[in-house]
């Protein structure tokens, strides 16, 4: 039996930050909470990481108005400080970012297998929204 082919996507953005301050901003609870968010009616009120391999991380992403929320968990698979994170999210997908220093910038790329509830564009448009509010973040955070 044949396993079909994941449908890999990919995100990427610049930031205006020098890669140990991006990393930092990456994987520290107290930044995550301020930029993990597809739009400003959601928020990130907590978030844990163990950040070493075979590590655990959870965020819990819930909507303002308390109608909804659930929690964005996995397991760490490699990772590099300053370089690149490899984890696994609690439904089995594979997640992959970089992060390449270009002096007083860095490129973040997410490359993520999509699931099959919502489409590619959604995904795409929904992970693009919160690398967007982390460059957001991170650029005007001192």
């Amino acid at each position: 039996m044949e396993t079909p082919e994941k449908t890999i996507i990919t995100v990427e953005n610049t930031i205006d930050a020098p890669v140990e301050k991006v990393w930092e901003y990456w994987t520290k609870p107290e930044h995550i909470i301020q930029w993990n968010n597809a739009s400003d009616d959601w928020h990130t009120p907590r978030a844990e990481i163990d950040l070493s391999k075979g590590g655990r991380f959870v965020s819990r992403m819930e909507a303002k108005d308390g109608s909804m929320g659930f929690d964005f968990g996995g397991t760490i698979d490699a990772l590099t400080n300053n370089e690149y994170l490899e984890y696994t999210i609690d439904d089995g997908r594979k997640v992959k970012i970089i992060f390449s220093s270009h002096g007083n910038s860095t490129k973040i790329e997410e490359r993520f297998e999509a699931e099959n509830t919502n489409s590619v564009e959604l995904q795409r448009g929904g992970w693009q929204a919160i690398l967007d509010n982390f460059k957001k973040y991170t650029e005007s955070a001192g």
